[in-house]
């Protein structure tokens, strides 16, 4: 019964990341404590090997799509072993109830940064419609004008610079990136995020995709098309930094269930990709969303009182 529960739970996270390009590795830590019987400390140590092979294998595929700027996301990532190793040592002094806590709180708030994109897409998908329906504008002064010569007379006019950063930083997934308002040096912001993320990943055992992104697009100035694929580059070396300091110390997870989850995450993932060329991705984010929210109200209904 518990390897049929780590292989559904396992194609689960995997086909979120496969579809979405993201964010089902945080469950893994939920699925490993309260599906698999894990103590929040295995979990979280055991979490970084899920994270860590499935990104490992995603980024070679990312890489092999042209997706990925694999110098960048190296340097990025080595930045943050620092934060990864440190992150690792404190969770050893943390207590289980506070970690597992720490960790729900943190699925609260991504949960509710998705919920908001999502409630956002909706909105601008509606407006875009509507726009549509729209008859074309009048760009001739000659009231007999057909529409289609009116629209191709209209002069285009360049866009602000500026609002493609502005829109950009109006996801409140990339808002949430320490370097949202920072205008210091970049050095000095990668130095900052890149600390952040490995923190993130040696202390709670997630990759931190919903953070890496944001970081190398503001950070980096990496169009988002290539910080997707690259992130994956960095979660990859901030999961094994993380995971070398956490060997050896504690009591170690139930590496048999672990790799039965690792398999069918990567076995999900790449039906995910397959299934994401096919599916409405909207669809299936708003699901998703709907998920991790509800195992993040789940988390931190158990895992809040036993602080009390």
């Amino acid at each position: 019964m518990t390897l049929l529960l780590a292989v559904v739970a396992g194609a689960l996270i995997g086909l979120s990341l496969g579809a979405l390009g993201g964010g089902g590795s945080i469950l893994a830590v939920p699925v490993l404590v309260y599906a698999l019987g894990q103590s929040p400390s295995q979990a979280t140590t055991g979490s970084l090997v899920v994270v860590g092979l499935t990104s490992l294998i995603s980024a070679v595929a990312a890489y092999r799509a042209g997706h990925v700027l694999l110098s960048r996301g190296v340097a990025f990532g080595v930045v943050a072993i620092g934060g990864a190793v440190a992150g690792a040592k404190l969770s050893a002094h943390v207590s289980e109830p506070v970690l597992l806590a720490a960790f729900a709180v943190l699925m609260l708030v991504v949960g509710g940064l998705m919920g908001v994109r999502q409630l956002r897409g909706r909105r601008e998908h509606r407006a875009d419609g509507d726009r549509e329906l729209q008859p074309a504008a009048v760009a001739s002064n000659q009231p007999g004008a057909p529409a289609a010569t009116r629209s191709t007379d209209t002069p285009v006019v360049e866009a602000d610079p500026s609002s493609r950063t502005r829109v950009m930083l109006d996801d409140p997934i990339i808002a949430f990136s320490p370097t949202f308002a920072c205008q210091c040096p970049r050095a000095l912001k990668v130095l900052v995020t890149a600390t952040a993320v490995g923190l993130l990943t040696g202390f709670l055992g997630v990759g931190g995709g919903f953070l890496v992104v944001p970081a190398l697009v503001l950070a980096l100035a990496l169009p988002m098309g290539f910080a997707a694929g690259t992130s994956l580059v960095v979660i990859t070396v901030t999961s094994a930094s993380a995971l070398a300091v956490r060997a050896g110390v504690g009591s170690a997870p139930d590496w048999g269930v672990v790799l039965v989850l690792t398999v069918a995450s990567v076995v999900g993932g790449l039906v995910g990709a397959r299934l994401a060329a096919r599916t409405d991705t909207i669809r299936l984010s708003a699901a998703f969303t709907v998920l991790v929210l509800g195992v993040a109200v789940y988390t931190a209904a158990r895992a809040l009182p036993a602080l009390v």
